[in-house]
C-alpha cells in the first residue's frame, strides 16, 4: 500500500461522506461491488481510469478532485503527537540518536 493510495482512498471516502452516500450505495451508482469501494477507501486498490470517470460522476466532482490532498497535511499539533509516538517506540540509542537530530535541526 503507498501513500498515494491511502491519501487518494482518504479522499475518495471524504468526497463520498459528502454527498451522504454509504460504500454501498456509491458502488451501485458506479456498478461496482461495495467491497471495492471499501479496499479502495482503505488504500489496498486503485480504480482504473474508467471508474475513475464513473466515481467522479457519481460524487459530482471533478477527477482532479480526488487528488487535492494539500488540505490534509498535519498541524503542529499533530506532527507533535506523531513526534511522541515515534520516542515512545524508539530504543534509547534511536531516542539519543533523535535527540541529536532535533537539536541540531532546531538550532
Amino acid at each position: 500500500m503507498t501513500e498515494a493510495k491511502t491519501l487518494f482512498g482518504m479522499r475518495m471516502k471524504e468526497l463520498r461522506k459528502n454527498q451522504g452516500l454509504s460504500q454501498e450505495q456509491l458502488a451501485e451508482k458506479v456498478d461496482i461491488s461495495s467491497k471495492y469501494v471499501s479496499r479502495v477507501e482503505m488504500g489496498y486498490s486503485f480504480p482504473s481510469l474508467d471508474t475513475l470517470e464513473k466515481l467522479a460522476s457519481a460524487l459530482n466532482v471533478e477527477l482532479k478532485d480526488f487528488f487535492e490532498f494539500s488540505h490534509k497535511t498535519p498541524n503542529q499539533k499533530e506532527l507533535k503527537e506523531t513526534l511522541n509516538t515515534l520516542l515512545k517506540e524508539a530504543d534509547e540509542e534511536k531516542t539519543r540518536l533523535l535527540v541529536k537530530i532535533a537539536r541540531a535541526v532546531v538550532r
